[in-house]
């Protein structure tokens, strides 16, 4: 009962943290981080412990589909090198310079235990800094870039974790195993998250119930990781592959009652795991710093400095390296070569370096290795959870909240694409409704009424007006009917306007929730509410 209150509690505060965070344009998870590390010192607060082997299912799995889902292929296509090189080459980097570092400042550590920490701090979180980003309203590659990072870094580097978990365990490794093995792996979890996709869609079209949709979608998004995991492939890479292909097709066949509502549940789910993660990981910390002798806990923070000191430098110096020489090839081209090769600015090069916050998969990914609860624990375990906690500490508070001041500071703008698009869907969204409207066989005053909404939405897209007059309530049945005729136009060209690639995921989601309250509108209309 402690334990329940003591998480409401933390629930509440985790409510109160959110909300002193926007005030002051700070990541939440940076108050978050701050919160766990007070309750590690408090007195007289019950130590938990989670199932290791529900760690990355719970906390991973979730997080993971809400920012694949949102993600859109057409950008991650056009900034393919700059996402490539952070979530492969400078993830790879980053393992190998914290495996040495741990090794210098813990010679006993076995290599394959370093290689796990340096993969379970490799991958940046994008939640954090997107959550301040998006309202200083940087470039809007800058968001695609980090975003695309985040959901691909993840897969990279949790791939390199589960072989060196098992190495360390094990006490054997063969790289000429492994790597066709991972090359297996990929290609199988690919496939699988394709099936698996038209699968869950099947099911969930037919479900008109908003409670049991929702608890569909949770039970499909954790059955595709255990079912990847009992396969013996990545559940993350199959989760990525699952949420983009049910983004691709799930709103063309979701009603806006049941999008509305789910999308709300979903964010506020996201939340919650934050907030349990760092508040498991104060209670695991707890017993270990109480166990540790002055000295100990002098050479842990020693070695937790120094990797936090690794994570930011090397991630610094892979950007601005990558800006450096990519400008360079471009000169030598005579600006040739695709835009999309290099970062959007060196301004904006500074910002994605200062952008490497960690977060929650790191938090999952420390929680996740053997305690010994069912045989030999991790080796080093207890250094490498109290690392991993002051690495996500160290990035949220010196980077997190830094990065307000760092965006003013270097005046980046919004370059306006993601408002280009939405009020070029918005357009021709209108222009299809209006075609719907002029189809109809009525030709009485609704639809004269419809056809000057419609007309006045078009004109909106490029200067507001005045709202049309309300139809009197005894033309509200006939109204319905052309008027839900028209907003079907609207959604095929919305969808017809992101398949050919005119819009990207961002504007598709922004036009995408004014149709769905504009279609609950007419519903209510319709029941006479």
């Amino acid at each position: 009962m402690a334990l329940f209150q003591l998480t409401i509690g933390l629930l509440f505060g985790g409510a109160l943290l959110a909300a002193l965070s926007r005030r002051i344009n700070a990541p939440y998870p940076a108050l978050l981080a701050l919160a766990g590390a007070g309750l590690a010192l408090l007195p007289d607060v019950p130590s938990v412990t989670l199932d290791p082997e529900l760690a990355l299912t719970l906390f991973v799995a979730p997080v993971l589909l809400d920012a694949a889902f949102d993600s859109s292929p057409r950008d991650l296509r056009k900034n393919w090198r700059p996402v490539t090189g952070l979530a492969l080459l400078a993830v790879g980097l980053t393992v190998a310079a914290v495996a040495v570092v741990a090794r210098w400042l813990a010679p006993g550590m076995p290599w394959a235990a370093a290689i796990a920490l340096g993969a379970i701090v490799a991958p940046p979180d994008a939640a954090a800094a997107t959550a301040v980003l998006r309202q200083l309203r940087p470039p809007h590659r800058v968001l695609v870039i980090l975003e695309g990072e985040s959901l691909f870094n993840d897969a990279s580097a949790l791939l390199v974790y589960r072989l060196a978990v098992a190495a360390a365990m094990t006490g054997t490794f063969s790289g000429w195993t492994a790597l066709p093995l991972l090359a297996l792996v990929c290609v199988g979890s690919v496939v699988l998250g394709i099936a698996l996709s038209r699968l869950a869609l099947e099911a969930l079209t037919r479900i008109d119930d908003v409670a049991t949709a929702v608890i569909i979608q949770f039970l499909s998004t954790f059955a595709v990781w255990m079912i990847a995991e009992r396969l013996h492939l990545s559940g993350i890479i199959t989760l990525v592959v699952f949420a983009i292909m049910v983004a691709r097709t799930a709103p063309d066949r979701t009603p806006a009652r049941l999008r509305i509502p789910s999308y709300a549940v979903w964010e506020v789910v996201v939340f919650v795991l934050n907030v349990l993660a760092f508040i498991l990981v104060g209670l695991q910390l707890k017993p270990i710093v109480a166990r540790l002798s002055r000295a100990e806990l002098i050479a842990y923070a020693i070695t937790a400095g120094a990797v936090c000191a690794a994570v930011i430098l090397v991630r610094i110096v892979w950007v601005m390296a990558y800006d450096r020489v990519t400008r360079w090839i471009k000169r030598r081209r005579r600006g040739g070569g695709p835009v999309a090769l290099r970062f959007p600015s060196t301004r904006a090069a500074l910002v994605i370096a200062w952008c490497g916050m960690r977060g929650i998969v790191t938090l999952a990914a420390a929680l996740a290795l053997p305690d010994g609860g069912t045989g030999a624990p991790f080796p080093y375990r207890d250094l490498i959870l109290f690392t991993a906690f002051a690495v996500v500490l160290g990035t949220l508070v010196v980077q997190g909240m830094t990065l307000s001041p760092l965006m003013r500071a270097l005046a980046l703008e919004d370059d306006g694409a993601v408002e280009r698009e939405v009020r070029l869907a918005r357009a021709e969204t209108a222009r299809a409704a209006l075609d719907a409207v002029d189809g109809a066989e009525r030709g009485d005053d609704l639809v004269v009424f419809l056809r000057r909404k419609y007309e006045a939405r078009l004109r909106r897209a490029e200067t507001p007006v005045a709202p049309s007059d309300p139809p009197q309530p005894d033309e509200v049945p006939a109204l319905t009917a052309v008027q839900r005729r028209a907003q079907a136009a609207e959604r095929r060209t919305l969808f017809e306007l992101r398949a050919s690639g005119v819009i990207g995921d961002d504007a598709f989601h922004r036009v995408e929730e004014e149709l769905d309250w504009a279609e609950l509108n007419t519903d209510a209309m319709a029941r006479g509410e």
